[in-house]
Formats: structure tokens, C-alpha cells, sequence
């Protein structure tokens, strides 16, 4: 069974350590784990740390996986590729990377399939540059999927897309983790998409992990008031689910906004 585990990690912007001292419990097969906090609160710089890109202390250690460094795959916020490629052409590229350029029929099976499954096979042959923000993210998906890694980091992977796609894609990660065993860490900003969704959470601030654990036990109402800074209730939905009602902003946050409408 693959799991992986963050021990003591940190990573460097130069010489600057920008995110620090971040430890967890083994995350394994088959979690989808949220990963949330404020703004420029450190997620994109970790999972750059986790992915390789950056430098830093501490250890991300993969165990149970046969697959070496292509264990862990991830996908960034930034979605601009090459305009001259279609989408068909991205993915296989993806696809045989670091494999050889032998191209099976396996590999024309896989990307038709996760084609279909993001709903994006008719755009198979346009150019990138021909595509939406939200196509080009939607491609953007199939290109880290369809390496088939043990580990996928999805750094904001539904920003671009409206609501309806938004539920789609996690409802699709939801349902691949479960059933290929994958560990999904996703980046979100919508805290009603993490209770739905997710079943593991991280919660980064100021560089440095607050808690991680179950998604019911991190997202709290008091972690909603000291960290976002929101009077909210967390509710339990008649089929299971949670979701966040929200009452209103911290008495600092109404002062804030007090003085932007003033100064405006």
C-alpha cells in the first residue's frame, strides 16, 4: 500500500525558507486531502517542495510505491503549454514522458478513456491556443492523470471552471482515489468543496502547518474564526455531507471593509 508522509519540511525561495517545520500523519491509498489556508499562506510553494522543484529541509517519503520519482505527479496553477500542440498531442506527450517514445495501444486507450471522462474529447484535436482558461485546465488535468502517478498534487486545479465543472472534477478525483488507490492532494479555496469532497485536510498559514487529520476534525468553526477570520456553523447535510454556513465576518475583518467603503 503506498503512502507518503511530510518529516520536518520546508522550502527555500533562495535562501529564504518561506514555508517550515511541516510534519504529518501518513496519508494513504485511496485519500483525497484538501489543502487549504489563506492566501499566499505557503500551498503552491509546498507542493512545489513535495514535487521536487524546490529545495528545502526535512523529508517527503513515499513508501510502497515501485515507480520512482514519477510516484509523485503534480500539476501546477499555471496552465499555459505549448499553442502549437493539440490537446491529443499534449496529453500523449505527457504520457510518454520519461517512458520512451514507443507509443501502445494502452496509451491511445488511457488518454481516450480520461478524454471522455473530463468531458473534453471534442476538443481532442483544437490547438491549446484555440481553448478557454477553463478548457486549458481541464487539459491541464488529463496531462498529470494521464501518467498514472501514485501521488498527484492538483495545486488549484478548479479555478478556472464554472460550478458545474468545479463538482464534476472532484466528484471524478473522488471516485479515481477511490478506485485506483491514487493519494490526491488538492489545493481549494472553497471550503464547502473540501467537507464535500475531501476526507483528509491540511491547513497551511503563515508557512507552517495548523493541523491535518480527518477533514470533520481540522475544519472547525473555530478554525474558520481564527484563521479566515468568519463566524460560520458547520452543518451535517441529510445524506452525511458537511457544509459551511456562513454568519459573518470577524469584528476585524467588518473594520477593514469599514475603511475601504469610507476611503472609496
Amino acid at each position: 500500500m503506498v503512502t507518503i508522509r511530510l518529516e520536518d519540511v520546508g522550502a527555500l525561495h533562495g535562501a529564504k525558507l518561506t514555508v517550515s517545520g511541516i510534519s504529518t500523519p501518513a496519508f494513504s491509498k485511496g485519500e483525497l486531502v484538501a489543502v487549504i489556508g489563506p492566501n499566499a499562506a505557503g500551498k503552491s510553494t509546498l507542493f512545489k517542495r513535495m514535487a521536487g522543484l524546490l529545495r528545502g529541509p526535512g523529508r517527503v517519503v513515499v513508501e510502497g510505491s515501485n515507480k520512482g520519482k514519477r510516484a509523485i505527479g503534480y500539476m501546477p496553477q499555471d496552465t499555459s503549454a505549448n499553442a502549437v500542440l493539440t490537446v491529443y498531442e499534449s496529453v500523449l506527450l505527457a504520457r510518454k514522458q520519461g517512458s520512451g517514445w514507443v507509443v501502445k495501444d494502452s496509451d491511445l486507450y488511457t488518454i481516450d478513456t480520461i478524454l471522455e471522462a473530463l468531458d473534453i474529447r471534442d476538443i481532442a484535436f483544437c490547438n491549446l491556443g484555440e481553448l478557454s482558461g477553463g478548457q486549458r485546465q481541464l487539459v491541464s488535468i488529463a496531462q498529470a492523470l494521464v501518467r498514472n502517478p501514485d501521488v498527484l498534487l492538483m495545486d488549484e486545479p478548479t479555478s478556472a471552471l464554472d460550478l458545474h465543472r468545479q463538482i464534476g472534477v472532484l466528484d471524478f478525483m473522488r471516485n479515481r482515489a477511490d478506485k485506483t488507490g491514487m493519494i490526491v492532494f488538492i489545493a481549494i479555496h472553497d471550503l464547502d468543496h473540501a467537507l464535500r469532497f475531501a476526507n483528509q485536510a491540511m491547513v497551511i498559514e503563515n508557512g507552517m502547518l495548523r493541523a491535518a487529520g480527518p477533514t470533520s476534525d481540522v475544519i472547525t468553526e473555530t478554525l474558520l474564526r481564527d484563521v479566515y477570520r468568519v463566524e460560520a456553523r458547520i452543518e451535517t447535510c441529510s445524506r452525511g455531507t458537511l457544509r459551511m454556513l456562513v454568519d459573518g465576518v470577524s469584528p476585524g475583518v467588518r473594520g477593514s471593509l469599514s475603511r475601504l467603503e469610507t476611503a472609496a
